[in-house]
């Protein structure tokens, strides 16, 4: 999965990654949380024929198609983007006194494509959970109900991205509930040192699964994203 996609990949995993997992992407604003996950999901179901459902919460199809295409990040027939509008279709069959339960649709949503595609449904992403929160009067209940969606996720065999905003100064707090709940951490992130700065990804957590724990350098060229080697402080 993780190794023969992004270019330079195999240098930080060891050994690949099986389906199912739950893999939190965080990181601050910048640092192409979004373009990571789209990069590796993009690669993997060209190369192997399989179906992959990418969800948007922050922006439009269209503009997440021309970011990419900016980038360089080739784009997939067999990728599927769900964006807000979905959602507000949703919205006008509910009572204007009831509240749209977001998650739920997802898994409406999910169940629908596991039984068109079958086993070809092999890659997830929701960009992102913040925002998912966000759109839900009671965050609390969220993440009580994030523990049974992450859960689906590994019923419907699913190799799953899960996209979350984290400060830089957040090392030591891993996520809350979320860092515990998912089955991997990379912490995709802007290294500042002798006044330059460095696009990098950082695993912190991935089970069954050898894997560097060092920074390793992010670059954007032709063909969209690159992993170089580590990053020396």
């Amino acid at each position: 999965m993780f190794r023969n996609t992004i270019p330079g990949l195999d240098r930080v995993f060891a050994t690949d990654i099986t389906p199912p997992k739950v893999v939190l992407i965080s990181g601050p604003p910048g640092s192409m949380k979004t373009s990571f996950c789209y990069s590796i999901m993009t690669q993997f179901v060209e190369r192997s024929g399989a179906f992959g459902l990418y969800t948007t919460f922050e922006e439009t199809v269209d503009s997440h198609l021309a970011n990419m295409k900016s980038l360089g990040i080739d784009l997939s027939l067999n990728m599927q983007i769900s964006d807000i509008t979905d959602l507000r279709e949703i919205d006008q069959i509910v009572e204007e006194d009831e509240e749209t339960d977001y998650v739920d649709f997802l898994e409406k949503m999910l169940r629908h494509f596991k039984e068109e595609k079958g086993d070809k449904f092999k890659v997830f992403a929701l960009d992102s959970l913040g925002a998912l929160y966000s759109l839900m009067e009671h965050e609390q209940d969220m993440r009580k109900k994030m523990f049974y969606f992450f859960k689906l996720l590994r019923d419907l065999d699913l190799f799953s991205f899960v996209v979350m905003e984290r400060s830089m100064g957040a090392e030591a707090n891993l996520l809350g509930n979320e860092g515990f709940l998912v089955d991997g951490v990379i912490m995709v992130g802007i290294d500042r040192n002798r006044g330059k700065l460095t696009r990098f990804m950082q695993v912190e957590k991935m089970r069954a699964c050898k894997h560097s724990m060092e920074k390793h350098a992010l670059e954007i060229g032709p063909g969209g994203l690159k992993v170089l080697g580590p990053i020396f402080e």
